[in-house]
């Protein structure tokens, strides 16, 4: 079993609100829900700023290679949309061989 962990570290567009920055944010994250069911997305850092945003995606596969595409695809997703810019994305993997 192989567990991914994705962080993407987004800048906002015009964004001048925490209340804009939800109206950003909330279709972002479903449509990876809508696209990629299987996997688990959230907002998780950056909560008390308007203009940056963390989002952290979740991916459990039986295999290294299956897991690595889904987390590519779910970067390539959110990097499409113009209304944000995707600063930095972190890729993890984990299996239960380790300790």
């Amino acid at each position: 079993m192989y567990v991914g962990a994705l962080t993407l570290d987004i800048l906002l567009g015009d964004v001048h609100s925490l209340k804009q920055k939800r109206s950003v944010v909330r279709p972002i994250i479903a449509e990876v829900q809508r696209r990629f069911p299987g996997v688990a997305v959230a907002e998780t850092g950056h909560l008390d700023l308007h203009r940056r945003t963390e989002i952290g995606i979740a991916v459990v596969s039986a295999t290294a290679a299956n897991c690595g595409a889904v987390m590519d695809d779910c970067e390539r997703l959110v990097a499409f949309h113009p209304e944000i810019e995707l600063l930095s994305a972190r890729q993890r993997l984990y299996n239960d061989n380790e300790d």
